[in-house]
């Protein structure tokens, strides 16, 4: 991808040797394989995410140690709802994205290398990344926002050093790595809430310029692997909300495991989708329902405040066993991760995964 480059807002280090790449048939292209689109990349040009790049043939990222983003939110917020509930998060990204989307809620900065050919942020090392982390009393780190894998090597590294001093990470994403990537960073990723953006190769193509089954495939590494796993859906009308591409969704994450969440969001119109109205709250709770049929134990309704599925319920009983308002837990009645009522475990929450503080009171929060 070859497009005029302004990097005079930078204000970040300069391009870091690349990682998961190698030559290209003995030519000066590379070949990256760090995620799955596998670009072949001539020198002086960038791959399709717009922060790697080709110099000298040998592969450069961009954006280490630029983060263009950074917050503290609940962990909610990712949304996980099952690891280290009521718990912070510290949050960053940089810009760049290996996927078009045309309804990305965050293209001011996913977008910006491509739409802009502009790469901003502003320095952060690893070390101060977890720094900032421990200091705002965080339990976690997450790489989100944009994709994480673009900034794969600055999230590897700030991974490492959290898992050093007890802090979990998090990656919210597309799901559009590759094998080898998931290779690399095991043992130090802990969690992940996948984007499952539609059950149809055509959806994927046309809607965010990748494939369906490379996300698929990394959800089953994620779980093999161990990772925590949550996966968001976000109903586009029209597009994705049919009954049987729904219904075959669901028998797929159950297919992985039952007790994987799903989260079902509303649209609203964004970016270059802007000729479609919002989701009908009721086609998220149809999805809701098909998703139970088909034996998912927790689902939950995203863009919804207020909605009744914000609480976690036993799945044995139907008892509510975390109580949230939005994004705070408001009441943790479980017991060693178990339903208070009837002492079935509740995924995620027991034997391992829970914070050893007690939740905290973020009431005030304003989220």
């Amino acid at each position: 991808m070859a497009v005029a480059r302004d990097d005079s807002e930078r204000g970040c280090p300069g391009p870091v040797r690349a990682a998961l790449w190698e030559p290209w048939r003995g030519s000066d292209r590379v070949h990256c394989f760090l995620c799955a689109h596998h670009c072949r990349i001539a020198p002086g040009e960038w791959g399709l995410c717009g922060v790697r790049q080709n110099i000298d043939g040998i592969l450069h990222t961009l954006v280490y140690g630029c983060p263009v983003s950074t917050a503290v939110d609940p962990i909610e917020k990712k949304p996980l709802f099952h690891f280290l509930p009521g718990t912070l998060s510290f949050s960053l990204a940089t810009v760049g994205c290996n996927l078009t989307c045309r309804f990305c809620q965050n293209a001011e900065i996913s977008q910006m290398p491509r739409d802009e050919g502009r790469i901003v942020g502003h320095p952060l090392s690893p070390e101060q990344v977890v720094s900032m982390a421990r200091r705002s009393g965080c339990s976690s780190i997450s790489y989100t926002y944009t994709e994480p894998t673009i900034f794969y090597e600055y999230a590897r590294d700030c991974a490492r050093l959290a898992s050093a001093v007890g802090l979990k990470n998090v990656f919210v994403t597309n799901g559009y790595m590759t094998r080898q990537m998931l290779a690399d960073i095991d043992g130090d990723l802990h969690a992940a809430n996948v984007d499952l953006k539609a059950f149809s190769d055509e959806f994927y193509h046309t809607m965010t310029g990748a494939r369906l089954k490379p996300v698929l495939d990394s959800i089953r590494r994620l779980h093999d692997m161990g990772v925590w796993l949550e996966v968001t859906t976000l109903l586009v009308p029209g597009h994705n909300d049919h009954a049987d591409e729904l219904r075959r969704l669901a028998r797929f994450l159950v297919s992985v495991s039952p007790d994987i969440p799903w989260h079902v969001s509303r649209f609203y119109p964004t970016y270059r989708l802007v000729d479609v109205p919002p989701t009908p709250r009721t086609s998220v709770e149809t999805a809701m329902a098909i998703g139970h049929e088909e034996g998912i134990r927790y689902i939950y309704a995203g863009n919804m405040p207020g909605h009744g599925s914000e609480s976690t319920v036993c799945p044995a009983c139907g008892e509510v066993v975390l109580e949230r308002q939005g994004f705070v837990v408001a009441r943790d009645r479980s017991v060693r991760g178990c339903c208070p009522a009837c002492g079935a475990p509740v995924a995620g929450l027991a034997p391992l995964g829970r914070a050893e503080s007690p939740v905290p009171d973020r009431s005030r929060e304003g989220r």
